[in-house]
């Protein structure tokens, strides 16, 4: 790889299968419709849809990039690479496991979009991703390593994570966190918290829904204080502070949301890290990325929904901001007061239902 990379992604690709009629249990569906997705962070749960947002958005030139994933060899694994590959996404990071199948995941669409989850995958192939499979090399030629948390809960993925979180800071590395809780892949609630936790100091950046926010903290998202109990010393600082609100919607499926939202955010960050420094020009990231975020929600499945820039653009220009979903942590603080307290700023990367 000749050129710089900029973003790096780390976590797994899956495939969701999202039922055909929303508010019916998986056992109550009729059919199953098949959509890719990937996890870190959130549905491609790291990734796939992450890495393919970023094209989306407009900006392929930026991203030649996407570290390792593992998946079976398997038709599922091969749709997937083929997908990255048609997105124009680098799939160099990306192994075939002969020993093990891609993951599988059933989401059941509640009425108001929200979902639940079953999982296929003891043990599924990014499971069996190695710490001597990492390419270190191209870690270290990122400007964000980009990654969730499910990566962490089993060996010997969790060392191969470790491993390349730490390669990524030693070169100086922007580290972007999306806890992306999935509590079905725990042993339990609290190992999923501390799990979670045990890697939260060393983020730059931290995406975290509201009930993100009150799973980890067990108490109220929507009080300042709450949020900011999760702030650490290491979260990058802006000089001012704020809010950024989203778009109403008619909200049909919000998988995928998230990532849809840190991508179109990601990008320019990469590109620019002085964009922290612009309030204008953050302002109209957060904007762009809600728009994206929001769009994604009104169609099934995690990468079929992504917008493209135009339908970001013409969302933006037709809505009204009312709504807010995520907080974005690592940026605000009061210039003009020295000791001022750093606060959170809510963005949204979901939808209001209309």
């Amino acid at each position: 790889m000749t050129t710089k990379s900029l973003i790096v992604c780390f976590g797994e690709m899956l495939i969701d299968f999202v039922p055909d009629t929303a508010g019916v249990s998986l056992a109550e569906s009729h059919g199953f419709l098949k959509a890719r997705a990937a996890h870190p962070p959130t549905w491609l749960a790291l990734l796939p849809n992450l890495v393919v947002v970023l094209p989306l958005s407009g900006r392929k030139k930026f991203l030649i990039g996407q570290q390792p994933m593992q998946v079976g060899e398997d038709e599922f694994g091969r749709m997937l690479v083929d997908i990255l590959k048609k997105n124009g996404v680098n799939s160099e990071g990306v192994r075939f496991d002969q020993q093990a199948r891609t993951a599988l995941a059933f989401v059941t669409l509640k009425h108001n979009g929200e979902r639940e989850f079953m999982f296929y995958r003891n043990p599924s192939a990014d499971m069996l991703l190695k710490e001597s499979e990492l390419d270190i090399k191209m870690i270290k030629q990122a400007n964000i390593f980009h990654y969730g948390s499910i990566s962490l809960i089993s060996e010997p993925c969790r060392s191969a994570h470790m491993a390349a979180m730490k390669a990524a800071k030693e070169a100086g590395v922007l580290l972007s966190y999306d806890p992306n809780v999935r509590l079905p892949l725990w042993p339990s609630s609290q190992a999923a918290r501390d799990g979670i936790k045990s890697i939260w100091n060393q983020a730059d950046f931290i995406k975290v829904s509201d009930d993100e926010v009150e799973f980890l903290t067990q108490k109220d998202p929507q009080k300042e204080d709450v949020v900011m109990s999760l702030w650490h010393d290491q979260l990058k600082l802006l000089s001012f502070k704020g809010r950024v609100d989203g778009f109403s919607v008619k909200t049909i499926d919000t998988t995928g949301a998230g990532d849809a939202f840190v991508g179109a955010l990601l990008v320019p960050i990469a590109k620019n890290p002085s964009i922290m420094q612009d309030e204008t020009k953050l302002k109209e990231a957060l904007t762009f990325a809600n728009a994206c975020g929001a769009i994604s929600t009104t169609q099934k499945g995690a990468i079929p929904s992504l917008p493209t820039v135009s339908d970001a653009q013409a969302l933006i220009a037709q809505s009204k901001a009312n709504f807010c979903y995520f907080h974005l942590l690592g940026f605000f603080y009061a210039l003009h007061n020295p000791a001022a307290t750093a606060v959170h700023v809510a963005i949204s990367a979901a939808a209001a239902t209309d």
